[in-house]
């Protein structure tokens, strides 16, 4: 069992892509701490933590699929070097800016822009390039294992970034974050160069056709990316307005927030490691929709919790959730997708996972302001286990994957 769960370990270069990553993702958690507790700071404003989030995640929205045609034509590898450059760029001017005293938080939103724009370009090369590292009846496996990596730097970031917030600024922290890039730009460059999947000269705008053709043509992969849509736009934006939470619900600080994002880390390992110890069996789409409605029914939980500790189970329930629907769905749309199509396909996948966190953020955070957190996450939870069960009883397809 435990061999089975680490088997993409066995391949050197997702390894070493694997630990470049995680030292990079714990930065990452650090700084999103530091800035959404900034961003509150700054303002006083559930909106503005929703408006900071949908400027992080709406050129995933504008640029995604652009980055999957050069996905598919370019050398991945560089592409996700040039990606983590100008994301620690952007850290290293916001730590500049806070060490300074003179940051605003307009400053804040429009690097939030620029990093969501290298994001948008580099997901669908780190995500085009993972199956080059594995063997096809591991993907899953490495699917998951990446998964866990993110969630280990949600747990370590978070517990870090908590100490480093509260006894030495929220400078320490973005300059922490510039600092761990560093890890991936070294790993990346000791990977072996990949030649573009796609030799062929069509237009860009031709190109993005015939990805959104494959997409149409397949009804199981339509399925597929509207359940990341879904999955991102209720069961994810909750994560954004934790400070909310803490402050206003639960009336405690910064530390209780940190302890909040380190339990949901921890929930959410856990269920990295259910998809990855469940890579070979069947009935894989079953599971992923089972998943969603443990996600909205843990949402809805955390939502009328007025007991911090209840609370805290309940991020811990959802993060596991949260991930294995996220690993389960990701899996088989890799399996589906051939490689000269794969940039394409991630891309578009991206525009609805990572799409429909800006959309929901956004949404939930205007609404917050005028119903409250606890009342509008409740009807999120609610409104996601209505529509997968819809979804569950439409799409009898996706179940027997």
């Amino acid at each position: 069992m435990k061999r089975q769960i680490f088997k993409a370990f066995e391949y050197p270069e997702f390894r070493l892509m694997w630990l470049g990553a995680c030292t990079s993702s714990i930065g990452t958690w650090m700084q999103n701490l530091a800035q959404s507790w900034l961003v509150y700071e700054l303002t006083k404003s559930a909106w503005y933590l929703g408006l900071d989030a949908f400027l992080g995640q709406i050129p995933i929205l504008l640029f995604s699929m652009l980055g999957g045609v050069v996905a598919d034509r370019k050398d991945r590898r560089k592409i996700l070097v040039v990606s983590q450059l100008v994301q620690m760029t952007c850290a290293i001017t916001l730590a500049t800016l806070a060490f300074f005293g003179v940051v605003q938080v307009w400053h804040v939103l429009t690097l939030s822009f620029i990093v969501g724009t290298a994001q948008a370009f580099g997901g669908p090369a780190y995500q085009a390039m993972i199956p080059s590292l594995v063997k096809k009846e591991d993907l899953q496996n490495a699917i998951a294992m990446n998964s866990i990596q993110f969630n280990v730097a949600r747990v370590i970031g978070p517990s870090i970034g908590g100490v480093t917030l509260a006894k030495f600024g929220a400078v320490w922290c973005f300059g922490l974050n510039a600092l761990s890039f560093l890890a991936v730009i070294f790993t990346l460059l000791r990977v072996a160069p990949r030649p573009p999947a796609m030799t062929g000269k069509e237009p860009v705008l031709e190109s993005m056709k015939v990805g959104l053709r494959f997409i149409r043509d397949n009804s199981v992969m339509g399925g597929l990316i509207v359940l990341a849509f879904l999955m991102t736009l209720l069961g994810v934006s909750f994560m954004t307005f934790l400070p909310v939470f803490a402050e206003r619900v639960f009336h405690l600080g910064k530390e209780a927030y940190s302890e909040m994002l380190v339990v949901s880390g921890i929930g959410s390992v856990l269920g990295g490691v259910f998809v990855a110890a469940t890579s070979h069996i069947q009935r894989k789409g079953l599971l992923a929709l089972a998943s969603l409605v443990a996600l909205g029914t843990c949402i809805f939980g955390f939502a009328i919790s007025t007991n911090f500790y209840i609370a805290c189970i309940m991020l811990f329930l959802g993060g596991a959730s949260l991930i294995a629907c996220f690993g389960l769905v990701s899996s088989l749309v890799q399996t589906q997708t051939e490689d000269s199509m794969r940039g394409r396909v991630m891309s578009i996948y991206n525009v609805a996972f990572r799409g429909g966190m800006p959309i929901g953020a956004f949404a939930s955070g205007t609404l917050i302001e005028s119903f409250g957190a606890p009342q509008v996450l409740a009807a999120n939870g609610i409104l996601l286990v209505v529509l997968s069960g819809i979804f569950w009883s439409t799409q009898p397809r996706i179940r027997h994957l």
